[in-house]
């Protein structure tokens, strides 16, 4: 998550832990709004929801966590829970079941819930290091968090993010493309494929990723503007051959 998304569900944390779940909605749909909000964020809006007797759209928003991330333990068990108040039970049991599954030890070697748990704190403490202006500190922290879950994109997103910001567009080019290729609709990523094509000299490229984000998301301004100066740029060059 961004850092204006990032602070907008920490205040919503803080506004569940004083008690105030309406709050805690209304800070986390302005965070939804930016289209970068990750599995926690979704799944602490189900749990607000669930606080204000919304238990319908409490299970769509702990869905919608498990899509960002199917090893969500705790997204499992609440959606269990709601599952279970709603009277459908066969699916409480199967949602219970999972969360269970994934508590057995994993290729990391710890149970799963430690390494989710480890990955996240290694990328908090990523970003503890932007913070201070540690860069290649804050890439090693988010490195060590993508080790112990490749399937957490929005870990490995902001690993290449932060690689394009050290200047290795080679790297981030790589780590983008593999993001896109297990969620092709990463609306973001393929925008930041198309700045790391760029940075990287492939022009055609970055025409190519962005020409596709326009498709997706034809009123995004950002894109527009991106192949507007990426043809000024060809303008240029081809006026200068000439």
């Amino acid at each position: 998550m961004d850092a204006t998304t990032s602070h907008l569900v920490a205040r919503a944390k803080e506004r569940m832990d004083a008690g105030d779940p309406y709050g805690a909605i209304h800070l986390l749909l302005e965070a939804m709004e930016s289209g970068r909000a990750f599995a926690d964020a979704h799944n602490l809006l189900g749990l607000a929801y669930s606080a204000v007797g919304r238990r319908e759209d409490a299970v769509a928003e702990f869905d919608h966590a498990l899509r960002l991330n199917p090893r969500y333990v705790d997204a499992h068990l609440h959606r269990a829970v709601m599952l279970n108040d709603l009277g459908r039970y066969d699916e409480a049991v199967a949602a219970f079941s999972a969360a269970q599954g994934l508590g057995a030890v994993d290729h990391t070697g710890f149970a799963a819930p430690v390494a989710s748990q480890l990955a996240n704190l290694h990328a908090e403490l990523g970003e503890a290091y932007v913070e201070a202006g540690g860069l290649n500190e804050a890439i090693e922290q988010y490195g060590r968090a993508t080790q112990l879950r490749p399937e957490y994109v929005d870990l490995r997103y902001r690993l290449a993010r932060l690689r394009l910001d050290a200047g290795d567009a080679v790297v981030g080019t790589g780590e983008l493309e593999a993001i896109l290729e297990l969620r092709p609709t990463f609306f973001d990523a393929r925008a930041a494929l198309g700045m790391a094509c760029h940075l990287g000299g492939d022009a055609a490229g970055a025409r190519q990723a962005w020409e596709r984000c326009r498709v997706e998301r034809p009123d995004e301004p950002r894109i527009a503007v991106y192949l507007a100066l990426l043809g000024r740029i060809a303008g240029r060059a081809s006026g200068a051959g000439g």
